[in-house]
């Protein structure tokens, strides 16, 4: 619900104590007060309907579908390479697939590749289209749960911080990013939004408790820990004890035993993959840090690039809020406590800044949870404009024309240049960043994407069908957007020996739960990967010189 303010009101202290005004506010905002009063009708700020906000999201996202990058090969090698083995019976297999370890889920694969073979036996299409319809269709899953989240804000926290919601991620340079990404942290990035989305909107609490769930169990296991306020209000502020732990049972069994099914056909044996990945980045000796560390600095830098003014807007929410709480002496709106509302960000901030392994996906699941901190920051910020520098003009005119009463104002109008300017430079900055990631970093999906058009040229391209055709990359090998962008499986990807010597990943054999030889789980370097160009093993390769 939204707050409303009489900026003269709220600063008078010479006229009426603050709990005269605190009372005052309570009146004038009661359904009993006399609506006959013109000069005490305040209106509600505008926010766009969820059709319009489902118009916007949709637009921005498909933009990001077509144009954003690839920008971690993690993304490439983890999820794009073996879906297109479990299409086309080709593609790369990392370490993490392997059944010695198997601590990646073909459920979240799968959960992909079924729209996308459905669109290619329908439509016929090439590869690279395949891809981009998957990506679109992302995008659309994407919109469905902004818009559900935005509702969620709207009706939690008012409509003029989801209308700032809605803003910051129409244009947020993070959710260009990561909206369309194939990774279980963009999956867990979904559920967030719709867990929270259900939680503000005071849906049915199973809503909530089957989007953790699953963002959980098929997406990314630590995401889990974005739903302890969600929890933390069913059991112990609404006491619904048994009705949260039925629905827990459900929906943890509901989702689990097919996840674990899948897994374990794909593997030849039972596998609990959402487990095996806690076990390896928790408890095993070495973890991910193998794969570099960084100080908290890092996403401090990373957060700034992608939200730059809304980021450090983001962390000062909650003090925000009860210090403009306190100052304006007006009640917290909302059906739950403030803390509460916005504990689920600072949990996760709190637990991963303090690990030494970190990367930008990390952070995916908070992006939209930064966007509605950094709205509150905004929002908190105007009233205290309006209560500090409004009704200090307000006092003057009091003094020098004696005017005993001033008309009722909401809050955002006298401070709606903040809003703007703030919107502003945050579109500006995010839009900017956005297209400098695009013209810096587009290159590989725009040359791969060329090939397609190089094996139709014959003047280019002169080998008969069923030839094989090697591409050979060196330190290049992070950039490859995946298979999808080559022709067809007589096209392969090849590594030469370059600066990188970490371990590279290799081609699927004739099944997934064949055990891989060379794997390690240590990062250590596998020779084996390596083809030279002077052996006579590479009969051709595209193009001309080494990528």
């Amino acid at each position: 619900m939204d707050c409303w303010c009489l900026a003269c009101d709220m600063a008078m202290t010479s006229v009426r104590s603050r709990g005269q005004a605190a009372a005052h506010y309570h009146r004038k905002n009661s359904p009993e007060n006399d609506s006959s009063q013109a000069n005490d009708v305040v209106r509600a700020p505008w926010a766009p309907t969820g059709y319009t906000a489902f118009k916007a999201l949709m637009s921005a996202r498909l933009v990001a579908a077509i144009w954003s990058n690839i920008s971690d090969c993690d993304e490439t090698y983890n999820y794009w390479e073996p879906t297109h083995y479990l299409m086309y019976g080709a593609g790369f297999q990392t370490w993490e697939y392997s059944p010695v370890y198997a601590i990646r889920s073909y459920a979240y694969l799968w959960l992909h590749a079924m729209p996308a073979l459905f669109y290619g036996k329908l439509f016929q299409s090439n590869k690279v289209l395949v891809f981009f319809f998957l990506r679109c269709l992302l995008s659309f899953c994407c919109t469905l749960c902004e818009v559900y989240f935005y509702r969620g804000v709207c009706k939690q926290f008012g409509s003029h911080v989801g209308r700032l919601v809605l803003v910051f991620l129409l244009f947020s340079t993070g959710m260009f990013i990561s909206s369309t990404a194939f990774l279980p942290s963009t999956f867990s990035m979904y559920m967030t939004m719709v867990s929270m989305g259900a939680w503000f909107l005071g849906a049915a609490h199973w809503v909530s408790v089957a989007s953790v769930a699953a963002s959980a169990i098929v997406g990314w296991p630590f995401a889990g820990i974005l739903g302890i306020p969600i929890a933390i209000d069913i059991l112990m502020k609404k006491k619904k004890i048994l009705e949260f732990l039925k629905w827990v049972a459900i929906f943890g069994i509901g989702i689990l035993v097919p996840v674990v099914y899948v897994d374990s056909m794909a593997y030849g044996k039972i596998v609990l993959a959402p487990l095996n990945i806690v076990l390896y980045n928790v408890f095993s000796q070495h973890g991910p840090d193998i794969y570099g560390q960084e100080d908290f600095s890092y996403y401090i830098i990373n957060g700034c690039l992608n939200f730059n003014v809304v980021f450090p807007l983001a962390f000062v929410a909650l003090p925000l809020t009860y210090f403009a709480a306190y100052i304006v002496d007006i009640p917290i709106s909302g059906r739950t406590p403030a803390w509460l509302r916005l504990l689920a960000m600072y949990l996760w901030v709190a637990i991963f800044f303090l690990q030494s392994h970190k990367e930008e996906r990390f952070l995916f699941p908070i992006y939209p949870l930064i966007a509605l901190h950094g709205a509150v920051s905004v929002d908190c910020l105007q009233k205290l404009y309006c209560h500090v520098v409004v009704g200090w003009r307000y006092r003057r005119v009091q003094r020098e024309h004696s005017t005993a009463a001033m008309p009722y104002q909401h809050y955002t109008q006298s401070s709606a240049w903040l809003a703007i300017l703030i919107s502003a430079a945050f579109i500006l900055l995010s839009v900017s960043r956005s297209l400098a990631l695009y013209k810096g970093y587009h290159a590989p999906l725009d040359v791969y994407m060329e090939m397609n058009w190089l094996v139709q040229d014959k003047a280019v391209h002169s080998l008969p069908p069923g030839k094989q055709v090697n591409v050979c990359v060196g330190k290049e090998w992070y950039r490859f957007p995946s298979s999808f962008f080559l022709p067809n499986n007589d096209w392969h990807l090849q590594f030469i020996q370059s600066e990188f010597k970490g371990q590279l990943p290799k081609p699927y054999g004739n099944s997934t739960f064949v055990i891989p030889s060379h794997m390690n789980d240590m990062n250590l370097e596998e020779v084996s990967r390596y083809v030279s160009l002077f052996s006579g093993s590479i009969s051709n390769f595209l193009p001309s010189r080494v990528l």
